[in-house]
């Protein structure tokens, strides 16, 4: 009997481990006609709530249930990973506690792996219902901007909610990369896959852990791990300015032959300067960036530490 892995990422959910259960639970019986077994792994990301003893209470009636808890909140492309190492299954799926990735949704998957010879089946929302409408905006912003400046596939709309077999689970852990952007890691590995559409599910319980901020701050990680067109913008900022910086001493000498040297002109001069630093920071801070994601990746650091497991 295959097995299918139903790995959870947890951070303060203690009100959606059962109720996620249940309802996952509602599946099992089509999951049977398959011949398929089941395993849940929940990867607690560091909860400060009873996220662990609610799991730990599920495992005491459904020794199916698994635990993966760090010793501190390491993010969640971490609980992803490390969800992944603990699969044994022969399938794998992502899905979030919150309930926006329904599990109504594993038979269809199922069908496209196991009768349509597919390797993954993929989600994405077509709706964007009940998110507020600025942050809804910069995200289709950004995947159009991904779209343009990286040769990785990320398509608008695109969940975590993935189910995949298990040749494509072990391409993703051959990944071992400690700046993690899951999204690209997807599109980079390959393989054939089905993208699902449906309309968006607002959580059910508990509020969300993204705010506008970590979301944006997730998005420079996913443009600095999977494009090099920041540094290309930042050489033809230079190249643009050298050749300004050129035509300006030309016309600087051309006027000081015919017109003289005039001292008045003084306030542009402190503009052009300042616009001139101003962009150097810049630059500056994109290269620092991906220094940065550099200098992490050669300390080597494990993506995460685990403080309890069964």
């Amino acid at each position: 009997m295959k097995v299918l892995s139903v790995i959870v990422p947890c951070y303060n959910e203690e009100e959606n481990v059962s109720y996620f259960y249940e309802e996952l639970m509602k599946q099992e019986a089509a999951l049977e006609q398959r011949k398929i077994g089941l395993e849940l792994i929940y990867v607690d990301d560091g909860s400060g709530d009873r996220t662990v003893e609610e799991v730990k209470k599920l495992y005491e009636k459904d020794k199916r249930v698994h635990l993966v808890s760090f010793s501190r909140n390491f993010g969640k492309e971490a609980g992803i990973y490390a969800g992944l190492k603990k699969a044994s299954g022969e399938y794998v799926v992502l899905m979030d506690a919150d309930l926006q990735d329904p599990p109504s949704l594993l038979p269809e998957m199922l069908h496209y792996l196991e009768e349509e010879g597919y390797d993954s089946v993929a989600t994405r929302r077509v709706t964007r219902k009940g998110e507020p409408v600025i942050r809804s905006f910069f995200a289709r912003r950004f995947y159009a901007l991904m779209k343009r400046i990286s040769h990785t596939e990320i398509v608008d709309g695109a969940r975590d909610y993935r189910l995949m077999k298990r040749k494509v689970v072990d391409a993703i852990l051959s990944m071992t990369e400690y700046n993690r952007f899951t999204k690209g890691i997807f599109g980079w590995v390959g393989f054939e896959t089905k993208w699902l559409e449906y309309e968006n599910i607002e959580r059910t319980k508990g509020e969300t852990k993204w705010n506008f901020w970590k979301l944006f701050l997730y998005s420079l990680d996913g443009i600095l791990a999977f494009s090099t067109m920041p540094l290309a913008f930042v050489s033809i900022i230079g190249l643009v300015f050298c050749l300004l910086a050129f035509i300006l001493i030309v016309f600087t000498i051309v006027r000081t032959v015919i017109f003289g040297d005039p001292t008045s002109g003084w306030p542009s001069l402190v503009c052009i300067i300042s616009l001139i630093s101003g962009v150097q920071l810049l630059c500056l801070g994109i290269v620092g960036q991906y220094m940065a994601k550099m200098y992490m990746e050669v300390k080597n650091r494990p993506i995460y530490l685990i403080k309890e497991e069964f």
